[in-house]
């Protein structure tokens, strides 16, 4: 009897708390406007150093008019005011992603997607699949989403296995990071490449270390060998993909993000900044968004000119593009990225620096000046000190110390250069799914050796340097999810295995730290530090509540917290405020 009657009493003050309060509370202070929406009776994490928890919080004209304990906050309730009794349940910041491919992931998911595989297995029969659902005996079967994990020991898969279920109809396959592509022999075929096709700048063409023949996998810019048989995708198409994405990272709680790299053409023109500004000129665009202009390697400084034009007009459009985004290196697995010493079982193998560090420290110098963010890929030890020294050589010739600029991946720092971050005030934009012991990370420790290895994602050692951690998940690369995320980053483990071998632990940070990652830090990096990223009167009402309190649930059970609400502006963009 005792339960039943709280659980009536529940239910009364939760349909209670959704009716406007009118003479219940009286009219607020008479120097305080009232508030359009109050949650009360929560427990809020604000990231805010000033009043770091709270138990309500008050929104107005999409703003957070007040934070603090219920009594406090009800001098905002007045006769219009919708009331939502949280019942103690735990309200975030919104989360912010400093890393992601909006348009990629969205067009991945509507090709032939490999991304729900977990085994070759697994790819074969949804190619199978895809070759009887693509109309045309001719025609290219296109796909994305197998992982370079699952192809030991140097992730790259072989034609053969294509062969056999598709010797007659084109297969291309992109992999989840971008950074690779498997053919089968007919793909090959149609792009004319064969075993006497020398290596483009920049890329490879795997071959059979013996008999030199090509295999079926194209690394870095190979992929550029066959990109014209790759199906373009129409303007809907990439607005299709950027609303997509936006739905997808609003259920995960995600209202800000970077995405870092889109392309513009030689003349100045972008398609896929085209499609952001109709989407959001349509209202679809409930997130804030900036977008990080691809360097192109190919084509040099003269491209400088080109990108601070594109960059104007975007800006003019609605769209933050006030970031460059250069490609340093390749990745580990398959030995593109650019290491300080060779990889192992070699004595030269070294990786390429896919720019001459005098053109890099040239056009960061130039960009800096310019007001730009510097955004860096960087996944060897040997790209990520190039990359410093770039930014070094900037600040040595007048430029500050820019919070914004960013080097992304790090999957190997050097010690000498971990301090550097802070020195610098370079944010470190770590994927935290990647900082655990799962196979794509095993056949990484075969590439460079467990002594490098110690110095695979030190994200506290980053921290205890004094340096910043700007998180992102580089999806569809990796899960989305930040609670997967802040999982990882905490325990250093995969999600929900609380048994499984910890990638050096030490380097696994405090989930509040954790927390920052998603939040403020991304905010900063994305110049919005003034406007979201922490919950504070002023800012923009970017929030969300989850089904269970994170800080007191054991750390393996953090990644299955689900997102009840996401407010962004003060708008429900995911949820609903009467199921609370």
């Amino acid at each position: 009897m005792l339960a039943a009657g709280r659980a009536a009493k529940l239910l009364l003050v939760s349909a209670m708390a959704l009716i406007p309060l009118g003479c219940q509370s009286g009219p607020p202070a008479a120097d305080l406007p009232a508030a359009e929406l109050v949650l009360t009776n929560g427990k809020i994490y604000t990231v805010d150093d000033d009043i770091p928890w709270a138990s309500a919080i008050a929104i107005g004209n999409g703003r957070i008019q007040s934070v603090g304990d219920d009594d406090a906050v009800a001098a905002r309730i007045g006769a219009a005011t919708t009331v939502v009794d949280l019942g103690g349940r735990l309200v975030l910041p919104s989360f912010g992603d400093a890393h992601v491919h909006p348009v990629f992931g969205g067009l991945s998911f509507a090709h032939c997607s490999l991304h729900d595989g977990t085994s070759v297995e697994d790819y074969l029969a949804t190619v199978a699949d895809c070759i009887e659902e693509t109309p045309g005996n001719n025609s290219v079967v296109f796909g994305v989403g197998w992982g370079p994990g699952l192809f030991p020991p140097d992730g790259i898969p072989h034609k053969s296995l294509l062969d056999e279920i598709a010797p007659d109809r084109p297969v291309i396959l992109r992999s989840t990071g971008g950074h690779s592509i498997w053919l089968n022999s007919k793909a090959l075929e149609l792009a004319g490449i064969d075993d006497d096709t020398p290596d483009p700048p920049n890329g490879r063409i795997d071959r059979d270390p013996e008999t030199g023949e090509a295999i079926g996998g194209l690394q870095e810019a190979a992929m550029d060998l066959v990109a014209a048989q790759i199906p373009a995708p129409t303007a809907r198409h990439l607005q299709d993909a950027i609303v997509y994405t936006v739905e997808h990272f609003n259920r995960l709680g995600i209202t800000n993000w970077l995405d870092a790299g889109v392309e513009v053409l030689a003349d100045g023109s972008s398609p896929t900044i085209d499609a952001y500004r109709t989407v959001l000129e349509d209202g679809r665009l409930t997130m804030n968004v900036t977008v990080s202009l691809k360097w192109e390697n190919d084509r040099g400084n003269e491209q400088i000119d080109t990108l601070i034009a594109a960059a104007e007009r975007a800006r003019e459009a609605g769209i933050r593009t006030d970031s460059v985004k250069f490609y340093l290196d390749g990745v580990l697995v398959q030995r593109t990225a650019a290491v300080l010493h060779p990889y192992m079982g070699t004595a030269y193998d070294y990786g390429e620096l896919q720019i001459p560090p005098d053109q890099l420290a040239d056009a960061v110098a130039t960009l800096d000046a310019r007001g730009f963010q510097i955004y860096v890929h960087a996944l060897g030890d040997r790209a990520v000190r190039r990359a410093l020294d770039a930014i070094e050589a900037s600040q040595r010739k007048g430029a500050k110390a820019d919070p914004r600029h960013v080097i992304a991946h790090l999957s190997l720092i050097d010690p000498a250069d971990q301090p550097r971050f802070a020195q610098l005030n370079v944010a470190a934009n770590f994927q935290p799914l990647w900082a655990c012991n799962h196979a794509y990370m095993r056949l990484t420790a075969e590439q460079v050796g467990e002594v490098r290895m110690r110095h695979t994602y030190p994200a506290n050692s980053i921290l205890r340097a004094g340096g910043r951690l700007a998180y992102g998940a580089d999806w569809p690369v990796a899960s989305a999810n930040p609670f997967e995320g802040l999982e990882v980053a905490v325990s250093r483990r995969e999600p929900g295995m609380p048994d499984a071998n910890p990638l050096y632990e030490h380097e696994g940070v405090s989930l509040e730290q954790a927390i920052r990652g998603y939040t403020i830090e991304v905010a900063r990096v994305t110049d919005l530090v003034e406007e979201t990223g922490s919950l504070a009167a002023g800012k923009s009402a970017d929030l969300i509540v989850v089904d269970q309190d994170i800080f007191s649930v054991p750390t393996h059970e953090i990644s299955k917290t689900s997102v009840l609400l996401t407010l962004f502006r003060g708008r429900t963009v995911h949820g609903d405020l009467a199921q609370l």
